[in-house]
């Protein structure tokens, strides 16, 4: 049998992909009650340890926001920055 054949199949995989950890709305809400504050960054998600040093965030929009929210992070869907804007918070792209 050739050595093509004989040989393991192995998959592509993206040297240059991006990968994000995910935050809904509903978990953003959560997040805010929980900690009492209405600035959500990196840094906070850091320190509660719900992300790692270095790993990157993006926004989704499952769920709804109850109050104003200043959120910075990586990459913000549309939904979700329409959804924080409409109760009147802002959103940081990094």
């Amino acid at each position: 049998m050739p050595l093509q054949m004989r040989l393991p199949k192995i998959g592509f995989k993206n040297p240059a992909r991006v990968e994000f950890e995910v935050m809904n709305l509903d978990q953003l809400q959560k997040f805010s009650s929980d900690e009492n504050t209405q600035v959500i960054d990196i840094k906070a998600f850091t320190k509660v340890g719900y992300i790692n040093p270095g790993q990157k965030i993006k926004i989704l929009g499952r769920g709804e926001v109850s109050s104003a929210l200043t959120v910075t992070a990586h990459a913000v869907s549309a939904t979700a920055k329409k959804a924080i804007e409409e109760k009147g918070g802002t959103v940081t792209i990094i």
